[in-house]
């Protein structure tokens, strides 16, 4: 699969161990499971988009990021998607043959490439995020008026603790040039 990478596993912090006598010693799989089949159905919308286009989840996360981080540096997206070099370069090179992502060299660093989304680009991954929005709405209408800030906590309580300031950054950065523009 080209989402696995290997070494970057093995550079990861130590994965959490279950807590002793933390909320019981059987395993939550309620959330477990609804976390898997959310996330199947959250996908599945952009996935049918994408397959059309010869796409997939790989391409779809390099769109998304490139689009919210316009400029960012090829470095900095294999450190954000935690895939292998060649992973990310044979889905680059498709995006990039088609026309919805360009490269440019770094302005101080010619050896830095820069990512931008093309309008193609930029099309497709507004259309991708408002397939995804629509479903995120009406389950947060369906829970209630406080569901969006509790997601917002629970869903970044479940990253990292050695990550999630960095996460956080980055959302609020690209929020913050989004609002420029």
């Amino acid at each position: 699969m080209a989402d696995i990478n290997l070494a970057a596993a093995k550079a990861r912090p130590p994965r959490l161990e279950p807590e002793a006598g933390a909320a019981g010693s059987e395993p939550q799989w309620d959330v477990i499971e609804l976390l898997f089949f959310a996330y199947r159905d959250f996908v599945g919308d952009p996935d049918d988009v994408l397959e059309k286009l010869g796409f997939g989840r790989a391409h779809h996360r390099v769109l998304h990021f490139v689009n919210r981080n316009r400029g960012m540096k090829v470095a900095d997206l294999l450190e954000i998607l935690r895939i292998t070099k060649q992973s990310l370069g044979r889905v680059l090179k498709q995006l990039v043959d088609e026309g919805y992502v360009i490269q440019k060299e770094g302005e101080s660093d010619r050896r830095q490439r820069l990512l931008y989304v093309t309008e193609k680009g930029e099309a497709l991954a507004l259309k991708l995020a408002q397939l995804q929005t629509t479903r995120i709405t009406r389950a947060l209408n369906e829970v209630g008026p406080e569901a969006s800030e509790a997601a917002r906590k629970f869903l970044a309580a479940i990253i990292d603790t050695d990550g999630r300031a960095g996460v956080l950054d980055l959302i609020e950065r690209a929020n913050v040039a989004r609002r420029r523009d």
